[in-house]
């Protein structure tokens, strides 16, 4: 496997019309198989599939954002061990497909450093597969088959995970609502609906109308590309904002609620999400307007005490000065480009998860919905 730094070519999109559609991630075929992906880089103008084939592709497609969003990061890369194991013969012992594997593991791990998805992803895959080399004589082939099973497992709980977060967070959303998003935490954010939009898309289905207003997000527009793409197909009424526009329309009474999705939360609640976000949390709180939080539980990192130990990822000055093949800054000039930021706790109305909702995060009551979740 190459070093991180090294520039691999991601698979040759496939395209297909725009009326059709595709789950974000998905896995065709058997242990052989290959992991298609939405190529969200082409979004909205294309839509395409990224068929993966090794490892290599997988890493390029996390790294270019071709795929993204917390918990569809962490779902494609749980099938990246079983890409590598293919490249090993069947009969080999366990053993040798357990190294294989933890190589992978240790590789993937390098493409992005804050959504905390990934890294809980690889995790449950190497243990999975440490449990079952050390279990038996198994070969590599049965471990194969073993991690697929894991993987497809851990896909499906994703779709499952939406599904509550939608159930969950409705109740939020009420009919004639303003309803302010930022960045994309929808179904190309995840296997299933979303996070930050599944309450959304429940609500819509339960008969309720409201006005979503979504932040484009510089510098790589993923409001504008993607969560209006995925809004206005669902048939929501959704309206496209800058994002130094949100806090003129809540002066103006234009926002009832803010919901965004988040990559990582610390044990206090402090919570990472894309850059902005800590912004429009000052915002709202400035003008009275609840702010809400949408995550898997698998989001949580309590691990680390505070989001002062976040690890912000800091990306290519190119997005920043231009877009596509459109330079808009001069050339020389210096980039600042941090691709997250934290979001203190005190500013957080609540968290939306899968298991529950908690209200007004802290060290204490995340503890204890912890405790209390996972009797």
């Amino acid at each position: 496997m190459p070093a991180s730094t090294d520039k691999v070519e991601c698979a040759a999109p496939l395209r297909y019309d725009m009326n059709k559609t595709a789950p974000t991630v998905k896995w065709i075929g058997d242990t052989g198989g290959v992991l298609d992906l939405i190529d969200q880089r082409l979004l909205p103008t294309e839509f395409a599939l990224l068929s993966i084939r090794n490892i290599e592709q997988l890493h390029e497609a996390i790294r270019t954002l071709a795929v993204r969003g917390a918990p569809a990061i962490g779902v494609a890369a749980a099938f990246g061990p079983i890409l590598a194991l293919q490249q090993l013969d069947g009969q080999a012992d366990a053993d040798e497909g357990l190294q294989q594997v933890e190589r992978a593991c240790d590789y993937l791990a390098t493409s992005r450093p804050t959504a905390v998805n990934l890294f809980w992803a690889l995790d449950r895959m190497r243990a999975k597969a440490q449990r079952t080399a050390h279990s038996s004589q198994a070969t590599t082939r049965e471990l194969h088959t073993v991690l697929l099973t894991e993987a497809q497992a851990i896909c499906e709980e994703d779709i499952a995970m939406c599904r509550q977060i939608g159930r969950h967070g409705e109740p939020f959303i009420q009919a004639g609502f303003g309803v302010l998003t930022h960045c994309n935490a929808g179904a190309l954010a995840t296997a299933g609906e979303g996070t930050a939009l599944a309450p959304m898309f429940e609500a819509y289905r339960k008969g309720k109308r409201f006005q979503v207003y979504a932040d484009e997000t510089r510098p790589l527009l993923q409001g504008a590309r993607l969560t209006a793409w995925e809004l206005q197909r669902a048939g929501i009424d959704a309206t496209l904002i800058c994002d130094n526009m949100a806090g003129w329309l809540m002066k103006e009474g234009k926002i009832d609620m803010v919901i965004t999705g988040a990559d990582r939360i610390a044990a206090n609640g402090d919570t990472a999400n894309k850059i902005g976000t800590y912004s429009v949390s000052i915002l709202a709180r400035q003008h009275d307007i609840p702010f809400y939080i949408a995550a898997p539980s698998s989001t949580f990192d309590l691990s680390l005490e505070s989001g002062a130990e976040i690890p912000i990822e800091q990306r290519e000055a190119d997005e920043v000065t231009g877009f596509g093949e459109i330079r808009t800054a001069p050339e020389g000039i210096a980039v600042y480009n941090p691709a997250f930021d934290v979001t203190d706790a005190q500013n957080i109305t609540a968290i939306i998860t899968e298991k529950g909702v908690i209200k007004a995060p802290n060290t204490e009551c995340i503890r204890a919905f912890f405790a209390g979740t996972s009797q």
